[in-house]
């Protein structure tokens, strides 16, 4: 339901329409206050329980012709407020709905342009809106969070604007940021009474937003000018890096909105596992059916090396192991396989490796690819197949190789390697989504930005990695139970998240070893479990070897049945990079899941969320000796009702996982 509100109700004060202009605007629950102020320069602050969270910051655009966008301000006509009350059904999410409710502003400015606000019960997001004739070039963005005291916070830092966006988490003071540091986005910030998390949404023909110290105490934007030259470059030229740039951030259509500067404000952790504003914001879908995405889970092949044992061929780059893979995923009800690195010349996607060329990440593998046979088989036994490819490859043959894809029935595209986002990268996303949509193939980005809300616009970019995943485990030490717990209330906020789970190699810290080709996890299997509840991901991962699955079919069995999507999400406790304890249900069933840093933790499981009746509970707990034998689990059925409350010791490292399901 949508209404237009009394000037009184949004406490509008206004004087006349050439001098400054004071707007307050609040949340529908009245705990977030926003004041607007125009004049010389546009300012926006925010308080929060009556607590000053953020002090007047400026809002600006300038442009390459010289016109600055948010100064020497004046309003065209009076400021329109609306409070809208509505909801948005998601083709897939964290939820059957999405509850859109909010208090909106609207100022429109002479020179053509306006500043959107939008307030919610958990954050606070703003835009420009232009409307000028052709294009423009926006030579600079003056986005500013003026803080008033010097915060803590977690974020990434990052070496530029080319790269993975892959980093640990740093726990520090955010003026460590200075000195030409930036900061990627989600950054999480610890404000006392709150806790905030920067990020953006709708982000469509535009570079992406980084943050840095303002040497006061807030952050300000930078963003990454368009590229004018570039190179391959990185891991095994799988990058195009820049050497030299434009003095712009980009050339747009004149007349177009920006993206959305959001904060995202809640009084506890766990409020912030089941943030669902960046989707909100984002722009509507631009696919007509889309009733042939499906989400689902994943027989990957790259983590685990193709390492089958037990099987009569060797096992590599051939059609007998991904045969292996297609008639696993079909036993278990798994939608999808994918093909990674290896499967092609990585810079002609139409040169597959069928044992005539040396490829892939382990050239010693058996390289024997039928494709059209592999296809064939696949949709015999209704099981999709997901392609990996290097980004610029895909970008430079995009009509050939996916015509060619197309022929063979390909399921979905795993792009990988991107690592920047200014403009051209950001505009690539699009492109690639567009044109596989119109073939009715999925879109996972690797080596990517973090998301923005295209899964809206474009629902067949089911999944996006830019997150420091599983895969980290095959390299170094940094894939820690700590930082497990650190991205579902960061990075997770922000949209899907392809962390990779699923080792069945699972150790303490002291035992970890890195090995390539057999990989192994830091913390328990139970913890690897959890996360197949804790995190989302509508593409998931089951990322260690088939035959190792097939060694535990209790394990298999659980994983295989839980859900990737969601009918409702109920964040229950947590503490970023501590702990998380969540609940999440499909239909009838009720899935829990909960994880621990390095610290041994009991917490409280209250099952109040339950309907009345008995419950099967199906749970998977660390066993006595996991902390010195990560695989060392329990795994055991009980009834439960919505009067109990369990006891769940987690190992250090540990998890701990079930499924609940009425006994009627």
């Amino acid at each position: 339901m949508k209404k237009m509100m009394s000037l009184l109700t949004i406490l509008l004060t206004c004087s006349p329409l050439l001098a400054q202009k004071n707007v307050t605007i609040s949340s529908p629950d009245k705990k977030i206050v926003v004041n607007v102020t125009t004049g010389n320069k546009l300012l926006y602050s925010i308080s929060y329980q009556g607590k000053i969270l953020l002090d007047p910051s400026p809002i600006s655009l300038t442009l390459s012709d010289g016109k600055v966008l948010g100064q020497n301000i004046k309003l065209a006509k009076s400021p329109s407020v609306r409070s809208v009350n509505s909801q948005v059904k998601p083709l897939y999410g964290m939820a059957e709905v999405y509850p859109d409710v909010y208090n909106e502003l609207l100022m429109d400015f002479t020179g053509g342009y306006s500043v959107v606000f939008r307030v919610y019960d958990k954050g606070v997001a703003y835009r420009l809106v232009t409307s000028f004739p052709g294009t423009i070039q926006v030579k600079n963005e003056e986005a500013v969070w003026n803080f008033p005291e010097k915060y803590q916070g977690y974020f990434h830092r990052v070496n530029g604007f080319e790269t993975s966006f892959e980093e640990h988490y740093l726990h520090d003071a955010i003026s460590v940021l200075d000195k030409g540091a930036i900061a990627s986005l989600p950054l999480y910030v610890d404000a006392g009474v709150a806790r905030m998390v920067i990020t953006e949404a709708d982000l469509l023909d535009y570079p992406g937003l980084y943050l840095t110290w303002n040497g006061k105490s807030g952050l300000q934007g930078v963003l990454p000018q368009v590229p004018k030259t570039v190179q391959p470059g990185g891991l095994k030229n799988f990058n195009l890096r820049v050497k030299e740039r434009y003095d712009y951030l980009a050339e747009t259509n004149g007349t177009r909105a920006f993206p959305w500067r959001l904060t995202v404000i809640v009084p506890e952790d766990k409020d912030l596992l089941n943030i669902t504003l960046p989707y909100l914001l984002a722009s509507e879908s631009k696919i007509g059916d889309a009733s042939w995405i499906k989400p689902g889970k994943v027989a990957w092949d790259w983590w685990n090396a193709n390492n089958l044992t037990g099987v009569p061929f060797k096992t590599g780059f051939n059609t007998e192991t991904y045969k292996y893979f297609i008639d696993f995923a079909a036993r278990n009800g798994i939608e999808y396989i994918n093909l990674d690195e290896g499967w092609s010349d990585q810079f002609d996607l139409l040169k597959v490796n069928d044992g005539s060329v040396t490829l892939g990440t382990n050239p010693t593998l058996g390289a024997d690819l039928n494709m059209p046979e592999l296809f064939r088989y696949a949709k015999e036994k209704n099981v999709g197949i997901i392609l990996w490819c290097v980004w610029h490859t895909l970008d430079r043959q995009l009509e050939e190789a996916l015509a060619q894809f197309e022929k063979w029935g390909v399921a979905g595209l795993k792009v990988d390697f991107m690592d920047r986002d200014d403009q051209l990268v950001v505009n690539f996303y699009e492109r690639v989504a567009r044109e596989a949509a119109k073939r009715h193939m999925l879109v996972n980005f690797h080596g990517a930005y973090k998301p923005t809300g295209l899964e809206r616009t474009y629902p067949n970019v089911i999944n996006r990695e830019g997150v420091q995943g599983l895969e980290y485990n095959k390299f170094s030490n940094q894939a820690t139970p700590e930082h497990a717990v650190s991205i579902p209330f960061i990075r997770m906020l922000a949209g899907p998240m392809d962390y990779t789970p699923g080792a069945m190699t699972n150790v303490n810290k002291e035992d970890f070893r890195i090995i390539n080709d057999r990989p192994m996890s830091q913390g328990t299997r139970c913890q690897q479990l959890a996360m197949y509840v804790v995190y989302y991901a509508p593409l998931e991962m089951l990322s260690d070897a088939p035959t190792r699955y097939e060694k535990e079919p209790d394990i298999l069995h659980f994983l295989a049945s839980a859900p990737t999507v969601w009918d409702e999400t109920l964040p229950l406790d947590g503490k970023v990079s501590d702990y998380v304890l969540m609940a999440r249900r499909k239909g009838t069933t009720w899935w829990v899941g909960a994880m621990t840093d390095w610290t041994a933790r009991s917490l409280t499981l209250d099952l109040q969320f339950l309907g009345e009746g008995t419950y099967r509970m199906e749970l998977f707990r660390d066993g006595a000796n996991a902390h010195r034998i990560g695989d060392d689990y329990v795994h055991e059925v009980i009834t439960v009702t919505r009067n109990d409350k369990l006891s769940l010791d987690l190992a250090p490292g540990g998890g701990w996982a079930a499924r609940i399901t009425p006994t009627n």
